[in-house]
């Protein structure tokens, strides 16, 4: 039978300063890049979402991405090619007229349109063994926050917390939500929605991150339920969501634990309940899963079932979910126990995490779906 391997994995190589990724990439490495490509290397993913690859912000600038693809992991014994590449433009580090607290003068990184020193930090990027048509991409990194009916605005002391000159500009996506087709083998197009919503921390009793985490989960809920993203606009101009019957893929760290954390949880089931999606991965047997992350040794409570996190934190941040109309034959989350190979990258001893240096605070996620 003929599958092919769908991965996320928010790969942690953001950097202090704009350039010195792509430097490092052209340079002499580091330890992080070569143990993140032996990772994607090892569990082989068809196409998979690198998270937090910072770029130049327009994606005009992919030579890093190219680099990264052709020195790190087509190269070698076991390497793997990935001929089709995409980039997406993000909001990280991109500053409005004012502040978000409506003073003349936005500093970075708390006054970005998303969070970041600067634009293009936390950035992200598609790599595929099959044809991305970027042609057809649709992104609605522009489309405002306010726009959205019933957005969940924050509010400080029962008034609005952004006044209205900021949420005139103030987009909802902090990064950006795509719709990249793909063009699988036999002609089937299969629709990769792919984000990386704002994690809900670093906030007040407003929960400004919160309510914009909920609303970015609820902008690809809505977009592939019929009907219910009629308002979308894209940043073509082009109306609606996702077209009936289309296959999709939901991908990305979403920053959202549907039992744990401190994100508005019940969004995230509401995401993960929906019949639209496989409910076998999302919910069900073919949940994605590690023997690794049972080891874990967390320093807070958590209610989830550590087989299913796929952070060091103790969550379940990043998804692969697939569509109800895509036949799902497998999952992992690549997360060696102490004892398997690899273990370095991944360990210190004594259930805790090795150093973010050395790989990702989070781990590769992977479905398998039947061509």
């Amino acid at each position: 039978m003929q599958k092919i391997r769908i991965a996320s994995f928010n790969v942690a190589l953001d950097r202090s300063a704009p350039g010195a990724l792509a430097a490092e990439i052209g340079g002499q490495g580091s330890p992080q890049l070569r143990h993140v490509a032996a990772m994607v290397r090892r569990v082989r993913p068809d196409i998979v979402l690198l998270n937090e690859f910072d770029h130049t912000g327009d994606a005009g600038d992919s030579r890093h991405l190219s680099a990264f693809a052709e020195h790190y992991l087509a190269a070698g014994e076991h390497g793997i090619d990935y001929p089709y590449r995409y980039l997406a433009p993000v909001n990280t580090g991109l500053t409005g007229p004012l502040a978000l607290d409506g003073g003349p003068v936005p500093v970075l990184p708390q006054d970005g349109l998303g969070f970041g020193a600067f634009h293009g930090q936390y950035g992200f990027a598609i790599l595929s063994r099959f044809p991305l048509d970027t042609g057809s991409v649709r992104t609605f990194r522009r489309f405002l926050w306010q726009s959205m009916p019933g957005a969940r605005l924050p509010r400080l002391d029962g008034e609005p917390y952004y006044g209205p000159e900021v949420l005139a500009f103030l987009p909802l996506s902090s990064k950006n939500h795509v719709d990249v087709p793909v063009r699988l083998p036999g002609g089937r197009v299969l629709h990769l929605l792919a984000s990386h919503p704002a994690p809900p921390i670093d906030e007040g009793p407003e929960r400004r991150n919160s309510c914009r985490n909920h609303d970015e989960l609820r902008l690809w809920h809505d977009y592939i339920r019929p009907g219910k993203g009629d308002y979308l606009v894209d940043d073509d101009g082009a109306r609606g969501g996702l077209e009936a019957g289309a296959d999709f893929v939901i991908l990305g760290d979403l920053n959202a634990d549907p039992v744990d954390g401190n994100g508005f949880r019940s969004r995230t089931r509401a995401l993960l309940a929906d019949p639209l999606l496989h409910q076998a991965v999302s919910r069900g047997r073919l949940r994605p899963a590690s023997a690794g992350a049972r080891r874990l040794r967390t320093f807070e409570p958590r209610r989830g079932h550590p087989g299913y996190w796929t952070h060091v934190n103790g969550l379940r941040l990043d998804y692969v979910l697939p569509g109800a109309g895509l036949r799902a034959l497998a999952s992992g989350v690549h997360w060696p126990t102490p004892e398997q190979d690899e273990a370095g990258w991944f360990w210190r001893g004594q259930g805790r995490p090795a150093r973010r240096a050395l790989g990702s605070d989070h781990r590769l996620v992977w479905v398998d779906i039947a061509l």
